[in-house]
C-alpha cells in the first residue's frame, strides 16, 4: 500500500509555500558560486591575494559543498529533514556577515569553506522534505524548480554584483560577498514552521504522528493501519554501505556518472563561457559576453519543457535522448573549430538547451531511487560527485583550451558526454507516475525496460 494521501493530494498553498522555501538552497548554491567570482578582482587589489590564495577563494567553496554533501546527508536521515532545516541557513548566514569583516586571506577561506559546506548540507535536505510531501504527479516539476532556482541565482549574482561596484567601488567586495546574508535571512524567514516529511516519521516508527501531521497539513485522514502498510523495506538509516551494495550499487553508479558527466561540460561553459568562445575566433569581448550570456539563458529555458517531457514521455527515454542531443553540438564543434560564430554560438546554445532534463533528473533521480532511510545520504552523494565533476571543469577546461586547443577540447567534452549517455542506456529506470515506495524499492530495477 502506497502513501495516498500523500502521492494523490491536490496542491495547496502549503505545497508552495515549501516549493519557495526549498529552492532557496539552490537559489544560495547559485549566489555564492557565481558572487565569488564578480568579488574577486576586488579581494585580490585589496588583500594583494596570490594566485594560490585567489584559486582557494574561488574553489574552496566547491570542497566545502562536497564534504556537506557526504557530512550532512545521512545526518538528515538519521536525524530528520526538519531538524537541519534551519541550522544549515543559520550558519550560512553568519559565515556570509562575516565575510564583510574579514581581515586575512586565510579567514575568508575558510568562511567561504564553511559557506560551501552549509550549502552543500542543503541539498540532500531540501529535496528530500520536496520529493516527500509532493504529490507524484508534481514531483518532476518541483525538482525542476530546484534547478532553475541555481540559474535564478547565479543571474542574480551578477546583477547585485554591478550593483554593489557602481556605488561602491571595487573596495564594495564586501558587501558584495555580505549580500548573501540577506538572500539567507529571507529563506529562513520562509522555512519557518515548515514540518517534518510524514514518510520520515514513519521510517523512524512515530507512526501517530505522521497520521496526525497528514491530517494537520493535507485535511487526509489516514489510519495507523494504512500507515504501517506504507512504510517501506527496511534499511539501515542513513548508512553508506547500503548506497553501495545490492541494486542501490548500481543506482548509486548511475546517478554519479551522468550526474558528473553532464556537470562538467555544463559547468566549463557556464564558467568559462567567454573564453571557450574566444578560442573560437570570437576576439570581440563584446560579442563574446553576450554569446556567454545567451548561453547562460538557455540553460535555464531547457528546463522548462523537459519538466514536461519527464511526465509525458517519462525520465528513461528523456535523459538518453538529452545525452545524445548534447553529445552532437560538442561533436560538430570539435569537427569545426573554424566555424563561423552565429554557428559556434547556436552549438554551445543548443548543448545548454539540451541539458535542461538531465539538470533536473540530478536532483529528481536520486530522491526516486533511493528509499525514506537513505533518501538524504543519496542525494548528497551527489552533490558530492557533482562538485568533484565542477572542480574538474573549472581546472582543466583552461589548461586544456591553452595547451590542447578548442577542437580537442570540444572532443573530450563529447567523449565525457558519451560516457554519461552509456551510463543512462544501461542503468536509468523508469519511474514516471511511480509512488517514491515503488520507484524506490529493491524490485525497482525491472522498470527499466519500461521506456
Amino acid at each position: 500500500m502506497e502513501l495516498a494521501a500523500v502521492e494523490n493530494a491536490h496542491m495547496r498553498p502549503f505545497h508552495r509555500k515549501l516549493l519557495v522555501a526549498c529552492c532557496g538552497g539552490p537559489l544560495l548554491d547559485g549566489y555564492l558560486l557565481s558572487i565569488v567570482g564578480v568579488a574577486l578582482t576586488g579581494i585580490t587589489a585589496e588583500m594583494g591575494l596570490s594566485s594560490t590564495e585567489s584559486g582557494l577563494v574561488g574553489v574552496v567553496a566547491l570542497v566545502g559543498m562536497f564534504l556537506g554533501g557526504l557530512v550532512v546527508g545521512p545526518l538528515t536521515d538519521r536525524l530528520g529533514r526538519r531538524a537541519m532545516y534551519t541550522i544549515d541557513l543559520t550558519v550560512l548566514l553568519v559565515a556570509s556577515v562575516l565575510c564583510v569583516f574579514v581581515t586575512d586571506a586565510w579567514q575568508l577561506i575558510v568562511l567561504r569553506f564553511i559557506v560551501g559546506f552549509a550549502v552543500g548540507a542543503d541539498y540532500p535536505i531540501a529535496t528530500s522534505l520536496l520529493a516527500e510531501w509532493f504529490p507524484q504527479r508534481e514531483r518532476a516539476r518541483s525538482m525542476g524548480g530546484v534547478i532553475v532556482a541555481w540559474y535564478v541565482g547565479a543571474m542574480l549574482s551578477y546583477v547585485v554584483g554591478w550593483a554593489v561596484t557602481e556605488v561602491a567601488g571595487p573596495g564594495g567586495w564586501r558587501y558584495t560577498l555580505g549580500s548573501a546574508a540577506v538572500l539567507s535571512a529571507i529563506v529562513l524567514a520562509l522555512r519557518h514552521g515548515t514540518p517534518e516529511s510524514p514518510r520520515w516519521l514513519m521510517d523512524h516508527g512515530r507512526v501517530d504522528e505522521a497520521a496526525a501531521l497528514v491530517k494537520r497539513i493535507l485535511g487526509t485522514e489516514v489510519s495507523r493501519e494504512d500507515l504501517e502498510a506504507a512504510r517501506e523495506a527496511e534499511v539501515e538509516k542513513g548508512s553508506f554501505r547500503e548506497l553501495l551494495g545490492g541494486v542501490y550499487l548500481k543506482r548509486t553508479a548511475f546517478v554519479a556518472i551522468f550526474y558528473t558527466a553532464q556537470v562538467i561540460p555544463m559547468w566549463a561553459m557556464y564558467l568559462f563561457g567567454p573564453q571557450m568562445l574566444s578560442a573560437f575566433g570570437l576576439s570581440s569581448q563584446n560579442v563574446s559576453n553576450l554569446g556567454s550570456a545567451l548561453i547562460s539563458a538557455l540553460f535555464l529555458l531547457g528546463c522548462i519543457p523537459a519538466m514536461r517531457f519527464l511526465d509525458s514521455i517519462g525520465r528513461r527515454p528523456t535523459i538518453i535522448w538529452s545525452f545524445v542531443l548534447m553529445v552532437l553540438p560538442l561533436l560538430a564543434l570539435g569537427v569545426m573549430p573554424q566555424a563561423p560564430v552565429v554557428m559556434v554560438i547556436i552549438c554551445f546554445c543548443l548543448y545548454a538547451f539540451f541539458a535542461g532534463a538531465p539538470g533536473i533528473l540530478e536532483w529528481l533521480y536520486p530522491n526516486e531511487l533511493f528509499p525514506t532511510s537513505i533518501r538524504a545520504s543519496a542525494v548528497g552523494a551527489a552533490v558530492a560527485f557533482s562538485r568533484i565533476g565542477a572542480a574538474v571543469g573549472t581546472y582543466l577546461v583552461p589548461v586544456s583550451l591553452q595547451t590542447l586547443g578548442a577542437s580537442t577540447t570540444m572532443y573530450l567534452g563529447a567523449a565525457i558526454t558519451v560516457v554519461g549517455l552509456i551510463s543512462c542506456v544501461l542503468w536509468a529506470e523508469e519511474t514516471k507516475g511511480k509512488s517514491l515506495s515503488e520507484s524506490s524499492g529493491r524490485g525497482g530495477a525491472a522498470s527499466r525496460v519500461n521506456a
